[in-house]
């Protein structure tokens, strides 16, 4: 579900991938998550997981292969292992989700952790969370 990003301070980014089925952070999983309409449709879709949001949840920011160039919301990150087609992703890092662990279809990747550092700073800057990275 889409969540108002926490406030300024309010999560600690941090890259702690374990291959182990469950979300961490830095990892890139599987979930369904709402179109922006907000109208109940969505679809499943791969996000990144950026942090803890409670014991059973996490917080993510959503992957797009849709070309978003020039876009202040969107940060391109290449491609990965999480799309089977080898499209370039970008990382939109306006809307933020919270996942249920029990939500979460698939463990796709872990992003290295340049990349994620290159995704940490980019939500620093506009929300001034804490990078433990």
């Amino acid at each position: 579900m889409e969540v108002a990003p926490p406030a300024r301070g309010g999560l600690r980014i941090e890259y702690t991938p374990h291959p182990d089925g469950d979300p961490d952070a830095g990892e890139v999983v599987w979930t369904w998550v709402p179109y922006e309409e907000n109208d109940g449709r969505g679809k499943d879709r791969p996000v990144l997981i950026i942090g803890r949001h409670t014991a059973d949840r996490v917080y993510a920011v959503r992957l797009t292969s849709k070309a978003h160039d020039g876009s202040r919301d969107f940060l391109s990150i290449g491609s990965g292992e999480w799309d089977p087609a080898g499209r370039p992703s970008w990382v939109d890092v306006e809307q933020i989700y919270s996942v249920h662990e029990a939500g979460m279809r698939r463990e796709a990747a872990a992003l290295d952790p340049a990349r994620f550092l290159r995704v940490a700073q980019a939500l620093h800057n506009r929300y001034g969370w804490t990078i433990a990275v």
